[in-house]
């Protein structure tokens, strides 16, 4: 099929697609959601031919793919599959249209599936007074996609104490390892909504967002939903109660006689105490700790970092690999040396001067 103006494409080699606006010789420029970008015509495979009329989004729910693809096999877009893929992650993101005016801004949610599998997933919310759930969202979502899922008003937040994801994983034309079906129902502070701090930069996303981590690495994430005052009041040391859970003041990171940056993520290192605190709290407080090690050393390749995260069950290493993975790409990660460390330390080499964000495919037009 010829490629034409106003058809809508996905790329062959890479994450992405939009509505082609211009054709010069073998490049096709492609709308992204404002941006027009160039990509060769031969990588361009069209799933959408030229219309004059766009869904509105009210209209997307309505013609969301079902299980069953009807579309030809012969025409279907290959599944580009990648290394790490065979686990399966899953983000839930609320980002606000208007991050300036909260108290008049709606909220867009979107899923990002970061996998080799189809899943089919169904997302509904419900008040915590009230017994009955609200579908808002029910289709399939593609392999290594972000996928815009519905729009909510600062109205419908009252409908939204609880969260419920569910979704069944798939391979199409190929043998695959069977995954669980899962079902995540948690809690959800939406006072946070309305707080322009609790709007936070994620690897998966352009712009700040509330997110929700569904499923790490096949493993259900932990998630809990809390008060910020609350937990600024335990780490700071504010309360009477917990006064003795604030974090020790940062020292500046060791360093070793070959010259490597020792960095001690324990919580014992961290805080004075743990009393009070949740495992949550303290697990954020080590992720910031881990950040700001690399942030402060990014323009430095050739640095040699260890993380000193001990043993344990692995919640703390599985986190800075996704940090590693994700928002600090590029640089070489291994486990630091048995004799010095045992099994629970990892070591950076910093090779790049910043890390890459993954270019997320947003709503579809």
């Amino acid at each position: 099929m010829a490629l034409k103006i106003g058809d809508t494409v996905r790329y062959l080699n890479a994450v992405g697609g939009g509505r082609v606006v211009r054709i010069d010789g073998d490049i096709a420029y492609v709308d992204e959601d404002g941006f027009d970008t160039p990509v060769l015509v031969r990588e361009c495979v069209v799933v959408g031919a030229t219309s004059s009329a766009t869904p509105l989004k009210s209209q997307q729910k309505a013609t969301q793919m079902s299980v069953k693809d009807t579309t030809p096999i012969s025409t279907r877009l290959p599944i580009v599959e990648t290394k790490t893929g065979e686990n399966i992650n899953i983000v839930l993101g609320f980002e606000a249209t208007d991050l300036k005016t909260l108290s008049r801004s709606s909220y867009e949610a979107y899923l990002v599936n970061d996998s080799n599998y189809y899943i089919y997933v169904s997302v509904a919310s419900r008040a915590t007074d009230k017994p009955e759930w609200h579908l808002h969202y029910d289709g399939l979502i593609e392999p290594n996609i972000q996928e815009f899922l519905f729009e909510m008003r600062p109205a419908d937040l009252v409908e939204f104490d609880r969260l419920s994801v569910q979704y069944i994983a798939f391979k199409r034309d190929k043998g695959f390892i069977a995954k669980p079906p899962v079902c995540v129902e948690f809690k959800v502070d939406t006072t946070k909504f309305a707080k322009y701090h609790c709007f936070k930069d994620n690897p998966y996303f352009d712009n700040p967002v509330i997110a929700f981590d569904i499923v790490c690495n096949d493993r259900t994430a932990p998630t809990i939903a809390f008060n910020a005052e609350k937990i600024t009041e335990g780490i700071l040391g504010k309360s009477k109660d917990l006064k003795h859970s604030a974090p020790k003041p940062l020292s500046k990171p060791s360093h070793a006689d070959n010259g490597i940056i020792e960095v001690d993520l324990h919580a014992s290192a961290l805080f004075e105490s743990t009393e009070g605190l949740e495992p949550a709290d303290i697990l954020n407080y080590q992720i910031d700790r881990f950040s700001e090690v690399m942030t402060a050393n990014l323009r430095k390749p050739g640095t040699r970092i260890v993380f000193i995260h001990g043993k344990g069950e692995g919640v703390l290493r599985q986190a800075l690999m996704k940090e590693l993975t994700h928002r600090f790409k590029g640089h070489d990660v291994q486990d630091a040396s048995f004799r010095e460390y045992g099994f629970g330390a990892t070591q950076v080499t910093i090779r790049s001067i910043e890390g890459m964000k993954p270019k997320a495919h947003k709503k579809r037009q």
